[in-house]
């Protein structure tokens, strides 16, 4: 074999080496990038999870933000009517006259009466606009005074120094317990769904 034959079997065996390295890195080079594709899909695809995620937890709290927010004010606007109602009622006790007005005043005093010994000096307090009409009242009851005003709708708040016992019975302490043991009933009349 002469030397050319030697030289070029060498660059025909350097060549196809060359071109099986050239292969193989371009395999290896599509690998990675395929493996890189891959990659970088699957961190787009996490990336989007994760915002859609952050968005539906975002839309979740400022919905019910807006629940909440609605809720205050739909139970701000009930107390608001409830107390329109309340002094709505407390106008109309404020308002009673005549009979009406002698004949729960009269109850009033008798039940709380009940609560003294018949040798007591009772002292009776009421709204200013009813004294006349309480010491009317008192006429028929010995050992009762009408003792000074008292702020209030009506009715009377008599006390004794003797039993040291004090009654409250006016319109605003009736109303008040009324108004305590009813509430949801009226709250469920005003607002029914």
């Amino acid at each position: 074999m002469s030397l050319d034959t030697v030289v070029e079997d060498i660059r025909d065996e350097a060549h196809a080496r060359a071109e099986d390295i050239r292969d193989e890195g371009e395999a290896r080079a599509e690998e990675i990038e395929s493996a890189a594709e891959a990659d970088a899909e699957e961190i787009r695809e996490s990336a989007e999870t994760e915002a859609d995620r952050e968005i539906e937890q975002l839309r979740e709290q400022r919905l019910s933000s807006a629940k909440l927010e609605a809720k205050q004010k739909r139970l701000e606007a009930r107390r608001d009517v409830l107390g329109d109602v309340r002094e709505e009622v407390e106008g109309e006790l404020t308002a009673l006259e005549g009979d009406t007005r002698e004949e729960l005043t009269r109850a009033l005093l008798d039940a709380a009466s009940t609560e003294f010994d018949e040798d007591n000096d009772v002292s009776v307090y009421g709204r200013a606009d009813d004294q006349d009409l309480i010491e009317s009242i008192l006429d028929d009851y010995d050992g009762y005074e009408f003792a000074g005003e008292y702020d209030c709708l009506g009715g009377v708040v008599v006390e004794s120094e003797q039993s040291r016992v004090r009654v409250n019975n006016t319109f605003d302490s009736v109303l008040e317990d009324v108004w305590e043991d009813n509430l949801r009933e009226i709250s469920n009349q005003l607002f029914e769904q």
